[in-house]
């Protein structure tokens, strides 16, 4: 376990050094690093364990108020296939989440081997029942479109592709190399919070630049108003779906978050975003762990050559 054996240049920095060298961290920027990046993911995987009491929270079933995104669980609580790929996903990334979390810091692979060995096995099959839980649900997730279906696949692709990698590095014994391709893995996991920052962004200024809509089925639309008569009065296109005429009828729904008049509203405004927003976090986080790569490596090659020198 490398601990720097440089002289501290102040008081504050041999403060710091008294919290993050005793878990594995020689640098300082290193473990700040950890500290936010591992945080966020562990505070949002934790925030969300209540969604595992699924027909309590995260699908009312009683009459309160659900914490999946406005209409979700029309489809989850009415095609079984969607009800069992979304607690598959929430059940396996959840903890898995968490667990990664711990498997990045240091002291936990140098010191607690077996533990961080059995560790890693969990995780990655944690993560695999998830990654098969969001392909069985991306055909609904936030509208299901083409862009969301093959965000999800290809961010599923890159997530499991890069923990396979992992594990047949760290089978070789090239532990540098696992450590790489865990760290993309879930450097791309951790995406999903960024869109969430990216779709409140995005839906705090386009509705500056114009009104924008999108086309919602409406029976989804009368499962979010709560009854036919409601649903009409509001959309009066959808009585083509309760007379039976067009039982595929689809209504267009202004996509308003902020200034939403019902849940239909920020329905639309949350499935128009969510595919821009999850390719844009994609393409930012498999470029940032490219340069924080990159960035380690020419340290490592800068600290290898001086300690030659000496």
């Amino acid at each position: 376990m490398a601990i720097s054996d440089r002289p501290p240049r102040n008081a504050f920095v041999a403060s710091a050094r008294k919290i993050y060298n005793p878990v594995g961290f020689a640098k300082g920027y290193n473990f700040v690093l950890w500290f936010i990046l591992a945080g966020a993911l562990f505070g949002f995987c934790l925030a969300r364990l209540q969604y595992l009491d699924f027909h309590g929270t995260f699908c009312n079933t009683t009459g309160g108020t659900s914490s999946a995104a406005p209409g979700e669980c029309f489809y989850y609580l009415g095609q079984k296939r969607y009800g069992v790929g979304i607690i598959l996903h929430l059940a396996g990334i959840l903890p898995a989440g968490i667990l990664a979390c711990v498997q990045f810091v240091p002291v936990m692979r140098h010191k607690f081997i077996l533990i961080h060995r059995i560790n890693g096995y969990l995780v990655m099959l944690l993560s695999l029942v998830a990654t098969v839980g969001a392909y069985m649900i991306a055909r609904v997730t936030f509208g299901g479109g083409v862009d969301i279906q093959l965000g999800v696949g290809v961010l599923g692709i890159a997530f499991i592709g890069s923990l396979t990698m992992a594990y047949i590095n760290v089978k070789r014994l090239q532990i540098e190399q696992h450590r790489a391709w865990m760290l993309r893995a879930w450097v791309y996991a951790g995406s999903i919070i960024t869109v969430r920052l990216i779709q409140i962004t995005i839906m705090t200024i386009v509705p500056k630049t114009g009104e924008y809509y999108y086309a919602l089925p409406c029976d989804r639309v009368a499962f979010m108003m709560g009854d036919q008569n409601t649903t009409v009065s509001t959309y009066p296109v959808c009585e083509a779906f309760f007379s039976g005429e067009n039982l595929h009828q689809s209504v267009s729904v202004k996509a308003d978050l902020g200034g939403a008049t019902s849940d239909v509203e920020a329905a639309a405004a949350l499935n128009q975003t969510f595919g821009a927003a999850l390719w844009l976090a994609l393409i930012i986080h498999m470029i940032a762990v490219e340069i924080y790569r990159k960035q380690s490596v020419f340290e490592m090659s800068l600290t290898s050559a001086k300690s030659r020198r000496e």
